[in-house]
């Protein structure tokens, strides 16, 4: 059964997909332990402290966190020339919560 909807939540199948690779778990894993900063706002990582991290080529990064960001897992920020990226805590919650619900 197909359903349209216009709703902007990302299906469970592009999310599930998103944390299907391990190279994007590692990121997302990153972007956890970045934790609190200026001012006790989680401004997140830029492209550069994402490819330090997970030690992969720059178009990599921005092919995963491409996938993270429709998937919806992965907010992106442009400030100036930066990119920044976090975890979309909400959306993390809610795939653990369709998770439960359907398994």
């Amino acid at each position: 059964m197909v359903h349209t909807m216009t709703n902007p939540v990302p299906s469970l199948d592009r999310t599930l997909h998103a944390i299907a690779d391990p190279t994007r778990r590692r990121i997302l894993g990153a972007l956890k332990q970045r934790g609190a900063s200026v001012a006790g706002k989680n401004s997140g990582l830029c492209a550069g402290d994402v490819q330090e991290r997970v030690r992969l080529s720059q178009p990599t990064i921005s092919h995963h966190m491409t996938i993270l960001t429709k998937a919806g897992l992965v907010e992106a920020v442009k400030q100036g020339q930066w990119r920044w990226y976090r975890r979309n805590e909400k959306a993390l919650r809610r795939l653990v919560k369709s998770l439960r619900a359907q398994l």
